[in-house]
């Protein structure tokens, strides 16, 4: 069975790097306190750890 992440928009990406912004926006995430499930890949895990400080993030099977 494939892993999943469910990954929750908590933090406002304003005044950080537009790359920041953009890693966001790839998540799939619009609006803060927004949730959603990605596979566990190892492209989704790096995008997790770049705005790690943005998000709060868990392993959902």
């Amino acid at each position: 069975m494939v892993k999943k992440l469910r990954i929750t928009y908590r933090k406002s990406a304003i005044g950080y790097e537009k790359s920041q912004k953009g890693t966001i926006r790839a998540l799939g995430l619009r609006r803060l306190n927004q949730t959603v499930e990605h596979d566990d890949t190892p492209a989704i895990r790096g995008m997790v750890n770049k705005v790690t400080h943005l998000i709060e993030w868990e392993e959902v099977e």
